[in-house]
């Protein structure tokens, strides 16, 4: 939690964010990801300073699992003095004790975002699905909360004013922008009729147009000139040179590899502009391609 302090920008979580979202749809398989296709509403999360603090964090904490489908889970809220913004203990269950920071006694309208990445940590215990190192597993708690529908109430807690500021989750607002376009784009849903953050909204719109590039990356057909031309000179080298190793996903590289098959045709392999899994197919020309993992249908030029 960023309370006053300076806010991280950009991307440096960008791989570990699409991993995550190739990780969820592994695990859950397309046809789950589908069911969340409706986020938390913000009707059902509104807290205001007249509710009572504990009935209504209680009440919160509900609506968020009821959103997961975890009906056996029940999260028991306390507030105490800490330096994180929250904390679950991950036990087998029924009971999750969740405890807030205090400052949401007097920030109620941000209990909602707290809830909200620790619920998904019970949902991600529950499934099973966890990244190596306790960094990245909170970059999937976050990604994982965002695509899956509630995380756009973390983006909407960012705020800075002058030298104030506030950020909750791992993720920087840009990566958050991120995630929620991706989330955007598969289920035609504008999360940003419901920020209160004028932040939130521009991340949102960072977020959007970073998104976009994935869909514009060759060898799809909506690559743009300066693409093309470069994928065109890498496929000429291609099979005289080793294969080229693929980008990293920041913008630095390109993306797709080249390697000839067993018959020593030659293939291109490029990440899925949707659940970044790699899709490998041979290189002739116009064709269409089909994502075994999110099933979108890619437009190619190989």
């Amino acid at each position: 939690m960023a309370n006053g302090g300076p806010v991280e920008h950009g991307y440096p979580h960008l791989d570990t964010v699409r991993a995550a979202i190739t990780a969820l749809y592994r695990r859950l398989s397309y046809d789950t990801v589908q069911t969340f296709a409706t986020s938390v509403a913000p009707v059902d999360v509104a807290f205001c300073d007249t509710d009572d603090l504990h009935l209504g964090a209680q009440r919160v904490a509900h609506e968020i699992v009821r959103h997961f489908r975890l009906p056996d889970a029940r999260m028991i809220v306390g507030f105490r003095d800490m330096t994180h913004a929250a904390n679950v203990e991950l036990t087998a269950g029924p009971e999750y004790f969740v405890e807030l920071n205090d400052r949401f006694r007097s920030h109620r309208g941000d209990i909602g975002a707290a809830l909200a990445h620790e619920v998904t940590h019970v949902y991600l215990h529950r499934l099973d699905l966890s990244f190596p190192s306790t960094g990245e597993n909170e970059i999937l708690t976050d990604t994982a909360a965002t695509y899956l529908g509630a995380g756009w109430l973390l983006l909407d807690a960012y705020r800075e004013h002058g030298e104030a500021s506030q950020k909750l989750g791992y993720l920087t607002p840009e990566e958050f922008g991120y995630v929620l376009a991706k989330r955007a784009l598969v289920f035609h849903e504008d999360p940003s009729v419901w920020f209160t953050s004028p932040q939130a909204y521009t991340a949102y719109r960072k977020g959007m147009a970073r998104a976009r590039q994935d869909e514009e990356q060759p060898p799809l057909t909506a690559a743009g000139w300066a693409g093309r031309r470069r994928y065109a000179r890498d496929r000429r080298h291609a099979p005289a040179a080793p294969a080229q190793q693929p980008g990293t996903g920041t913008g630095t590289g390109t993306g797709y590899a080249f390697t000839p098959d067993g018959g020593g045709r030659l293939r291109v392999s490029f990440p899925c502009p949707t659940c970044h899994q790699r899709i490998r197919v041979p290189v002739r020309g116009r064709l269409r391609a089909r994502c075994s993992l999110c099933r979108t249908v890619l437009e190619c030029d190989t």
